[in-house]
């Protein structure tokens, strides 16, 4: 008699010449399989020893003592342990405690015994669901035993059975005596626990299920390089590649592509597949009992059994010693770029609030709220510009690196790039300390804490730096307002970011947060006379004795200046404590407000040793602002080629 396997869902379609470029090698778990086994009287401890002797025993005890297949002799490369139950030997009690434990259960009868395979339905189904939750079912496998007594077949009977019960998997037939599909047998209890049909596809419905549809449209969104809908040639390759270790040849891409054509007219669009043709192939292969691909697809894409990406993708380990921060690398930042210009459809160097939906749709929420918009710089229309956008990502990495190692994962970094993890987007700097003995630094990002009483002109400082003007500023809602602003500034022709955060005005509860930055403001408003108070007493509280830059801005200059209600006028205060006289500062202009403070701000950040040399030195002033006009303008002229160029 022929070896007999059926699949769980029979296919009517030909894949010709498709190849899934499934290899073991691609798949790595750390799962084991335990693999229970029932049935009485029907060859079932014959089956196990005979797996295990590769001979038909001539003794066969009432149970088999529980077995343990080590991984590399298996054919998935996964440990199995396979536990023998028997009524005869053991409690109800037992069976239960076996059942919650088992990976995968195969309900073994004897092929020349109707009442075996009636008590199948009769008593092993039942029992097991009624121990078992409805959303967790066990994958059940139906074994056929002593295939050689017979010349016929029991499929006629099981092929019902098998589409009354879904959480049936597969049937095969076997003979412990014969050694007939014995390896098989716990190759598909493997499979069955590896590659479970239930969670992607509904056998009722003959449809993949909801989940596994929008597991794989993200899949072939971020697999769609050029984000035009479809995967072309060159796509399918890097896909096929990336999954399965080997590139289609040019005729198996046309294969594919045919099938698709043959079966559904929307599958291919000018020569690429779509959306509806990549979904309707991964349902051809889990109907010909091929959901080892479509399974193989997910795992490379970060997904795991529930189909939910897992803790080790999003969130690969990432050791930051303390007093480093966490920059972007630059192919980090190429990618972003890549991302971005595939979005930016209208080419006009903006994310549209429709293509920044577009961005994040292969994210299971939206990231970005609109309080984003008033962090980094926006266009004329309010949406967030390509140096706006590379400037929320710098941020989101600095202030909390696992948010952006989460991000770029749900984009696809690691895949795209072909790196281990999202790990190696992430640029590590060296302790502060170090820089500071070696009086330079190789950061590129400068955090700058402002403080200040309430009404002294902090937000609108964080906005100035946006390009904002008050008439601008006006216009932003109050619940959708920032603490935070970055953008970019050039010192001595280095482009560096600036993040802004505008500190809570509570004196008695700054924290480390509050405090650890790389350059400070103490904002007061000219125009009100307790204003400076608050500011001084901040400086002598926390600043006074740290090697922390501080400068104070003398806010909302273009008003009055009235005298403030303390023992020293700002300029006199600064004098004493050796800063910086107090940095004038109005947004209250017609155009964009002046950036040249912030560049002297980056510049501090940056070398705070020459800050306290230069003190008394109005060069330190003047060459940084000499230096930001002049790149800013080569800068912006170096981008618009860029753009010309994308």
């Amino acid at each position: 008699m022929s070896s007999i396997f059926i699949p769980r869902f029979p296919f009517s379609l030909a894949l010709n010449g498709l190849h899934s470029g499934f290899d073991n090698e691609c798949f790595k778990t750390s799962k084991v399989c335990t693999l229970l086994v029932l049935a009485a009287k029907v060859g079932k401890t014959s089956l196990i020893m005979s797996l295990v002797s590769e001979e038909f025993p001539d003794e066969v005890p009432l149970r088999a003592e529980e077995i343990t297949i080590p991984a590399d002799v298996t054919p998935e490369r996964v440990p199995t342990h396979i536990v023998d139950y028997s009524e005869a030997e053991q409690s109800e009690e037992q069976l239960f405690q076996e059942i919650s434990k088992a990976n995968v259960i195969c309900i073994v009868y004897s092929v020349n015994n109707k009442k075996s395979i009636e008590k199948v339905t009769s008593h092993w189904i039942p029992l097991i669901n009624d121990r078992t939750d409805k959303d967790g079912r066990v994958p059940l496998i139906l074994v056929g035993n002593k295939s050689d007594l017979v010349e016929h077949s029991s499929m006629e009977t099981i092929l019902p059975i098998m589409n009354q019960y879904q959480d049936i998997e597969t049937c095969v037939e076997c003979s412990a005596k014969n050694l007939k599909n014995i390896s098989e047998l716990f190759y598909y209890a493997q499979k069955a626990v590896l590659h479970p049909t239930g969670p992607l596809y509904c056998p009722e419905e003959k449809e993949l299920k909801p989940s596994c549809i929008k597991s794989l449209t993200r899949i072939f969104k971020v697999s769609d390089l050029d984000n035009d809908g479809i995967l072309n040639d060159n796509e399918l390759n890097f896909f096929q590649r990336t999954c399965f270790n080997t590139p289609l040849a040019p005729q198996a891409l046309e294969d594919v592509k045919n099938v698709v054509r043959r079966n559904m007219n929307d599958g291919v669009k000018d020569n690429g597949l779509t959306l509806k043709g990549f979904l309707f192939l991964h349902t051809l292969f889990i109907q010909r009992g091929r959901h080892e691909t479509t399974w193989t697809v997910l795992r490379r894409f970060g997904y795991d059994d529930d189909l939910e990406l897992t803790q080790e993708y999003l969130f690969p380990i990432i050791k930051i010693p303390p007093d480093c921060t966490t920059e972007l690398n630059h192919n980090a930042y190429l990618f972003l770029q890549s991302v971005f210009d595939k979005h930016d459809k209208d080419r006009d160097c903006a994310l549209s609030p429709e293509e920044v939906k577009d961005l994040f749709k292969v994210f299971p929420y939206m990231p970005w709220g609109p309080d984003v918009n008033n962090t980094v710089c926006t266009n004329d229309q309010g949406w967030i510009t390509y140096q706006g956008y590379l400037s929320q990502w710098t941020l989101t990495t600095y202030l909390d690196v696992q948010r952006s190692l989460e991000y770029l994962g749900y984009l696809g970094y690691s895949i795209i790039y072909e790196q281990e993890s999202q790990a190696a987007a992430i640029t590590v700097t060296r302790n502060k300390r170090i820089d500071l003995q070696k009086k330079q630094t190789q950061r590129s990002v400068f955090r700058c804490n402002v403080l200040g009483a309430r009404g002294s002109g902090k937000s609108g400082f964080l906005q100035a730096f946006l390009g904002r003007n008050l008439q601008k500023q006006r216009q932003i809602r109050e619940d959708h307002k920032s603490f935070y602003a970055i953008s970019t500034t050039y010192v001595y022709g280095q482009e560096k970011y600036l993040l802004l955060h505008e500190v809570m005005p509570d004196f008695d509860f700054l924290s480390e947060a509050d405090l650890a930055c790389d350059v400070v403001c103490l904002v007061y408003d000219v125009n009100s006379s307790r204003s400076f108070e608050y500011a001084a007493k901040v400086y002598k509280q926390y600043f006074m004795d740290s090697k922390t830059p501080c400068v104070f801005i003398a806010a909302k200059s273009d008003l009055h200046e009235v005298r403030q209600h303390y023992s020293l006028s700002p300029h006199d205060f600064c004098r004493k404590h050796k800063l910086h006289p107090p940095q004038p500062f109005t947004c209250n202009t017609t155009e964009a407000p002046s950036k040249d403070l912030y560049t002297r701000l980056t510049t501090m950040a940056m070398y705070p040793h020459m800050a306290q040399a230069d003190l008394k030195n109005s060069t330190f002033w003047l060459r940084a602002s000499v230096g930001a006009t002049v790149f800013a303008v080569l800068g912006f002229a170096m981008y618009r080629a860029l753009v010309k160029q994308r």
